[in-house]
């Protein structure tokens, strides 16, 4: 008989235990909060910024949809100095993994030199050429392939 009042009594203890008070979890909210991302973060250099550059095929010369890309991530690496970053050389599928591994290092160093021209130290800035083994869009075609050839910068 004890058992079961023992359990009763702690089967509504555990009930009470796990009731919400609706009135008490909004005036406990912690204030001030912000969504979106933090700022300097990888995340808002995305979101706000724009991290990459697209490039037309078997090229490395910058577009000016390019720039206007890397303008604005000098303004933000001004605005966030502690941050450094790596900007990574991309292609399409089509070509010898040789030659793409060539072209992505000419695309990243294409960005990284137009952001060093705009005012961000060098030394903040590193390159890779992943070629076409990380595409970012999956697919043979034209789409894909656009979407593929680029340089990503990422904060590090």
């Amino acid at each position: 008989m004890n058992i079961k009042i023992v359990g009763a009594l702690a089967a509504v203890a555990l009930l009470a235990a796990c009731s919400s008070d609706d009135k008490t979890a909004a005036t406990t909210a912690p204030t001030g909060v912000t969504s979106g991302p933090v700022p300097g973060s990888q995340e808002d250099l995305v979101a706000n910024v724009g991290d990459r550059v697209f490039y037309d095929l078997d090229k490395s010369a910058l577009k000016a949809e390019g720039k206007a890309t890397l303008d604005r991530q000098a303004a933000w690496l001004a605005k966030w100095a502690k941050n450094n970053v790596q900007v990574a050389g991309n292609c399409d599928e089509r070509g010898t993994s040789e030659y793409n591994i060539a072209l992505g290092n000419r695309r990243a160093k294409a960005s990284r030199d137009y952001l060093v021209a705009k005012g961000v130290a060098a030394s903040r800035i590193s390159t890779i050429s992943y070629g076409k083994d990380r595409p970012v869009a999956l697919g043979s075609n034209e789409q894909a392939w656009a979407q593929n050839r680029n340089a990503i910068t990422s904060v590090k």
